[in-house]
């Protein structure tokens, strides 16, 4: 009968017996599978699996998890295996149930092991698999909930000393001005991380504070949206990768460890010459040889200048050392709480990026002897503060005290 012509009702019907019967012959073919262990042996095969993935083109992955799915429901699992015979259960339902059963742990016995079974089949009439999962994972609770304390405590006992061992963290420089950095960490160190990037990331500050300025046309930002910065445009990852650059540059360094000697500090070393030009290359030095990150820019080093901790060493044409300054962090804290309450976001032009995420920058740049006051700084996003730095761009003040940025011609 061509289905075209069938009625509503008949398709309804004809759907919901034939996936009934397809699952009832799936479990046959289950049953004779968990027994053709002499049938792979006669012609050499290492398992049934392997057998029928290769006689009929099925993929050897599949044909593998129909075997172990097989041999559970024959040997293990009597009440699944009735309910899959009778189509009461699908085979993708068995499946997620057979795993969520083989994670219980073995201690807690086979009485507990067979309720839940029987509880998980009593479920699969009105979950689909993917909700059985998730109850799955939460049967212990159901079925045992004093055992399922203490095991839950154990469980995160011994995920936390696998974390603990299994955490690592890379970083290669590439050669190309960036560095690849990959790692595995525990979830707690992860969800911190998570937790202060998305600080950088949010859209919005929490209490909603918006620019009160009026920018050159008359029309006050808080006319504008509150958020429609260069982070509101980027791709998550980038997004993320910039939040992480941020969030470095934000550590107070008199809170970490002492490094050599000394709280952690970099040293910056760079001519005269180049320290006064717009171009020119700067040595670095953190106090670990070896890891690739050992040069910048020279306005690279400037904008470091600004907001951390850098021990400027100034050579002389003979590469004497001319002046070994002083470690400092050049803005206080109250300097930035004040920057914070005039300013309010990045000083751009039409940038919106909350101060709180913002940088403090000298207008006057300090290599050059600008000073560290409230006149002489503005708070800048990541992104202008780079491009403040950047000889590709001159910079103006503009009446509201903005700053505009032109791409030098």
């Amino acid at each position: 009968m061509n289905p075209t012509f069938m009625t509503l009702d008949d398709k309804a019907c004809a759907l919901r017996s034939l996936v009934e019967v397809e699952t009832r012959l799936v479990e046959l073919r289950l049953r004779v599978l968990s027994a053709a262990d002499d049938v792979a042996d006669a012609e050499g095969f290492r398992s049934a699996g392997a057998w029928l993935s290769h006689h009929t083109r099925l993929r050897r992955s599949d044909a593998a998890a129909d075997l172990s799915l097989a041999q559970a429901l024959d040997r293990d699992r009597p009440v699944l295996a009735t309910a899959v015979r009778e189509g009461r259960v699908n085979v993708a339902q068995a499946k997620v149930i057979v795993t969520a059963l083989e994670e219980l742990p073995t201690r807690v016995g086979v009485e507990v092991i067979a309720k839940a079974e029987a509880h998980l089949v009593g479920l699969a009439a009105n979950h689909d698999p993917t909700e059985l999962a998730r109850l799955g994972r939460r049967i212990l609770e159901v079925i045992d909930p004093e055992r399922f304390e203490e095991e839950e405590a154990r469980k995160l006992a011994d995920a936390e000393q696998y974390a603990a061992e299994k955490q690592r963290l890379k970083m290669r420089a590439l050669g190309d001005g960036t560095t690849r950095i990959s790692g595995i960490v525990p979830d707690a160190t992860a969800a911190r991380l998570a937790t202060y990037l998305h600080a950088f990331t949010n859209p919005r500050l929490s209490d909603g504070a918006v620019r009160s300025k009026t920018d050159e046309s008359g029309q006050s930002e808080a006319e504008k949206p509150a958020f429609g910065g260069p982070l509101a445009m980027l791709g998550r990852p980038k997004q993320l990768a910039e939040a992480f650059s941020q969030l470095l540059e934000a550590f107070d360094p008199s809170r970490l460890p002492i490094h050599g000697g000394d709280a952690t500090n970099v040293t910056v070393t760079i001519s005269f010459a180049d320290l006064k030009r717009d171009l020119g290359v700067a040595t670095i030095d953190n106090g670990t040889p070896g890891d690739g990150f050992d040069t910048l820019t020279a306005a690279q080093a400037r904008r470091l200048a600004c907001t951390a901790r850098i021990i400027p060493a100034v050579l002389g044409g003979d590469s004497e050392v001319l002046d070994l300054g002083r470690g400092q962090r050049l803005f206080t804290k109250a300097q930035r709480r004040a920057l914070l309450l005039r300013d309010k976001t990045c000083r751009s032009e039409g940038c919106d990026i909350p101060g709180t995420w913002s940088e403090a920058h000298h207008l006057v740049p300090w290599s050059q002897g600008g000073v560290t006051d409230l006149e002489n700084s503005a708070l800048l996003c990541s992104k202008h503060h780079h491009r403040a730095h950047d000889p590709g761009y001159d910079m103006t003040r503009l009446t509201n005290g903005d700053l505009r940025f032109h791409r030098r011609r």
